[in-house]
């Protein structure tokens, strides 16, 4: 059966191109800075988004138009298998991810789950064989059951606990039976709705330990992937543990596991802790732990996680070149964690909705590649930054001065002169690499 009718796999036309279903701007086959686009992008299509969510929101049941529903749970899992390959494969897309309640119906009890599991992934196995598509990462959903509504990891209930990670243990097994290069753990309840019922040290500890656990179960399987953190602040735990980059990482430098753990950063989720996307890769960058992305584009009028698909030109082009200053996310790369608005109810919107996000990231890596070939942001900095090249600024750097001396010189010396920062400019600039 042919799930998107009347398309072939997408080309690269250039931006001259009247086809809707072709790419404009990615060419992944053409050189940026000595690497072809597409090792640069690693793009991914996210399962949830795609292939299972059915154009509802909070005001209203589902819109779109689908034809991969059986007759019971399990076929319309199978059915989706088929739809969401021959998806990735028009797209010519390398990577997906997935939670696991995506693939399969969670059934009555784990081990029906667990059994679900295995039954899809063997047609998951056969069709990334068939195709050469790869597991960028999978992760558990370990926050829509009711079991979680106090967290998992971080649950009051230790029978809780030991559900969650059976799950994750599952998830593990499954991504080293798919050979996926990232595995991913998004705390979606892992937080607390008021302190005045929480112990605050015990979650913590709890969650670390977990975390522990997970890093020596993939060490005693033989398949370690590389572990990634995803931060989320709110929504829905009013108080999230991983609320944003500096947050997960004082965690991780607090509980040591700052070595096996990196951070899979969300654009909507750094709107929603009141950061820029880029902000949340500096800060990423900074501890060295930027491993990968979601990404996607807010709303910011309505105020939650929109999802929609990339398409602000600016963020992709600051996103990119903090990627870019990261040497790359190898092994991670950029999910599309991304959702149809729900008046985009035909099958192929999604080959569109993939088709402007590829295209946006695309022309931001371009961008921010020609501002890392002319050097402008970093000579820009470099002369912002130049008073401790020398004298009494170079001592500080050196450690070479204290708090007398540094006393003594700010009274010998006049009152010093501040330069302007001309930021207006330095913002027009950035905008003429964007056309």
């Amino acid at each position: 059966m042919i799930y998107f009718p009347g398309v072939d796999k997408i080309e690269y036309e250039g931006k001259s191109t009247d086809n809707m279903f072709a790419f404009r701007h990615y060419n992944p086959e053409e050189y940026v800075l000595g690497k072809k686009m597409k090792d640069h992008l690693r793009f991914a299509v996210a399962y949830w988004h795609t292939i299972t969510y059915e154009g509802a929101d909070q005001f209203g049941v589902g819109t779109f138009h689908r034809n991969w529903y059986g007759s019971t749970p399990m076929e319309t899992a199978k059915n989706r298998v088929d739809a969401f390959f021959e998806l990735l494969t028009k797209l010519q897309v390398e990577y997906f991810c997935f939670h696991d309640v995506d693939i399969a119906p969670q059934g009555n009890s784990l081990k029906e789950f667990f059994d679900n599991l295995d039954e899809i992934t063997d047609l998951i196995k056969e069709k990334m064989d068939e195709t050469g598509i790869k597991l960028l990462w999978n992760t558990a959903n370990m926050f829509s059951h009711p079991r979680y509504m106090n967290g998992a990891a971080t649950s009051n209930e230790a029978d809780v606990y030991a559900c969650a990670a059976a799950q994750v243990k599952k998830g593990l097994d499954i991504n080293k039976k798919l050979s996926g290069e990232n595995y991913v753990f998004w705390g979606g309840r892992e937080g607390y709705e008021s302190l005045l019922n929480t112990n605050l040290e015990l979650e913590q500890q709890n969650i670390a330990k977990f975390f522990h656990m997970a890093v020596e179960y993939a060490e005693k399987i033989g398949h370690k992937p590389q572990f990634l953190i995803e931060p989320k602040p709110k929504e829905p735990t009013t108080h999230q543990y991983d609320y944003d980059a500096a947050t997960t990482v004082a965690f991780l430098q607090k509980y040591d596991l700052i070595q096996d753990f990196k951070l899979n950063l969300e654009g909507n989720h750094a709107t929603l802790a009141g950061h820029t996307f880029d902000h949340e890769l500096a800060i990423a960058r900074l501890y060295n732990v930027l491993g990968s992305i979601d990404a996607n584009h807010d709303e910011k009028i309505l105020g939650w996680d929109t999802d929609e698909f990339p398409h602000d030109l600016l963020t992709a082009t600051l996103a990119m070149y903090q990627i870019l200053e990261n040497g790359g996310l190898e092994p991670g790369g950029i999910n599309f964690d991304a959702k149809l608005r729900r008046t985009s109810i035909e099958p192929n919107d999604l080959l569109l909705g993939h088709i402007l996000g590829m295209d946006t990231f695309a022309r931001g890596l371009k961008a921010a590649a020609k501002i890392k070939e002319e050097g402008y942001l970093r000579d820009l900095i470099k002369e912002r930054y130049s008073s401790y090249d020398k004298g009494i600024g170079k001592k500080i750097i050196n450690g070479d001065t204290s708090f007398e001396d540094l006393f003594r010189y700010a009274l010998e010396n006049e009152e010093p002169k501040v330069k302007s920062n001309h930021i207006e400019y330095v913002k027009g600039k950035i905008n003429d690499y964007l056309v």
